[in-house]
């Protein structure tokens, strides 16, 4: 049977049924018909969109992906050739302008995998459309996380941060230990993240290659010559496009650091750092880095360079990992081999990952496991770190009104950025 978007399917079943009985075949009316499919657009389709986010949706029976788009026609191809062998069929669409996939009525949710300067936009224009959305992390700014918020609980839709940490074992298991006391009273935080890039980048302008819309993958962001150390990968180090190592690693980690101190709604009251930036190339995020912030609660966190860490230290021991996913390790067995009883904290996960998190909750219309809120301060957390590196000093912060105390300096670094052209967010 050929595919049938779910709202044509739902139109056309509903106007026929009347006139006349039919004779259904199973696999119309089982949990795979294409009346409980839910259709999606994958706008960006780069390697961490085609290498990550793609196979997690085409192994999922009860989504279907009818659009891919991407600025450079060759990943949006790739990306086709994908989706088009899997379903056995040429139907797939692609297009360099995320409009198009956005104006489509038999499309009920986007996949964003673009650089982070196109995150919240993108996002608000398909919530407006009417689009459930999975969007990568960060946000660029702290006031556009705030906007994002408001914009996904106006409209009232779904919205996964699209990180796989929640669902990592390691990480949620030491999140529940911490937050269950098995360490006693959680008192500090060491947080690792890796030091990133290793070259300062090449500014020199180079032609734009063929079939790539450069002027649609800039957006918002400031007019500026091409060079192939500007996109790709590399946008992460421009701050045009990106907040550097601290916003691209510390979104995962710092996350985990969040759960376990159950502030992932709220954020720390102080924050200092020293670092530097980037000279003498093309990037210009932070290169060197040493923050601290405090909590309300009197915990404290730091984060520095070196190998992706994380270990929390409370008054009756510790538990942490060493490495990227590495196993969980902890100051004693006892604390390894807990169990958590049915009486205690149980945080919320999938362990299928945040793909079927959020096609569960497109059907169930509740908030995936890492929603806009969270998602927000996880960011917000980042980018107090880049600002208090720029500002060379302590800064209070009020996670509650979500501004700085006595420093407006501080406060124009969480505002939106004007955009470039017809790409404004408001």
């Amino acid at each position: 049977m050929k595919s049938i978007p779910r709202r044509h399917f739902i139109r056309t079943t509903s106007a026929t049924a009347i006139a006349a009985p039919t004779i259904i075949p199973a696999h119309v009316l089982g949990k795979d018909a294409p009346s409980n499919r839910i259709t999606v657009g994958f706008i960006g389709t780069g390697g961490h969109g085609t290498g990550w986010n793609l196979p997690a949706y085409l192994s999922n029976a009860d989504a279907r992906i009818l659009a891919a788009c991407d600025p450079d026609d060759g990943r949006a191809n790739h990306a086709k050739g994908i989706i088009d062998r899997k379903y056995g069929n040429k139907d797939c669409a692609t297009t360099r302008d995320f409009r198009e996939v956005l104006a489509r009525e038999d499309i009920d949710a986007v996949m964003i995998s673009t650089p982070d300067h196109w995150h919240t936009l993108m996002s608000v224009m398909a919530i407006r459309a009417g689009k459930d959305v999975q969007c990568e992390k960060p946000t660029l700014t702290i006031n556009e996380g705030k906007l994002l918020i408001d914009t996904v609980r106006k409209h009232n839709r779904v919205f996964q941060t699209s990180t796989e940490d929640r669902s990592v074992p390691v990480y949620h298991r030491m999140a529940e230990l911490v937050r269950n006391g098995r360490i006693g009273k959680l008192q500090r935080i060491e947080v690792i993240l890796p030091k990133q890039p290793g070259r300062p980048g090449d500014p020199t302008p180079q032609p734009v290659p063929k079939g790539f819309d450069y002027d649609m993958w800039l957006g918002p962001a400031p007019e500026a010559p091409y060079t192939k150390d500007r996109v790709l990968f590399d946008f992460r180090w421009i701050s045009d496009y990106s907040g550097g190592v601290i916003c691209d690693w510390g979104t995962h980690l710092f996350d985990t650091a969040q759960w376990g101190n159950d502030t992932e709604r709220s954020g720390p009251v102080e924050v200092e750092a020293t670092g530097s930036r980037w000279e003498g190339g093309l990037f210009d995020t932070v290169n060197e880095y040493d923050v601290t912030y405090r909590y309300a609660n009197g915990v404290t966190m730091t984060c520095r360079p070196g190998n992706p860490s994380i270990k929390f230290i409370g008054s009756e021991g510790w538990v942490g990992n060493t490495g990227w996913r590495a196993p969980l390790q902890a100051s004693s067995r006892d604390i390894l081999e807990s169990k958590i009883g049915p009486g205690e904290t149980r945080l919320f996960t999938n362990p299928k990952g945040e793909h079927r998190n959020f096609l569960d909750c497109v059907k169930s219309r509740q908030d995936p496991y890492f929603p806009v809120d969270i998602g927000h301060r996880v960011s917000t957390v980042c980018h107090l770190a880049n600002i208090a590196i720029d500002r060379g000093r302590k800064l209070k912060w009020n996670p509650e009104k979500e501004v700085f105390i006595g420093d407006d300096q501080a406060n124009e670094m969480c505002r939106i950025r004007p955009g470039r052209g017809e790409w404004k967010l408001g």
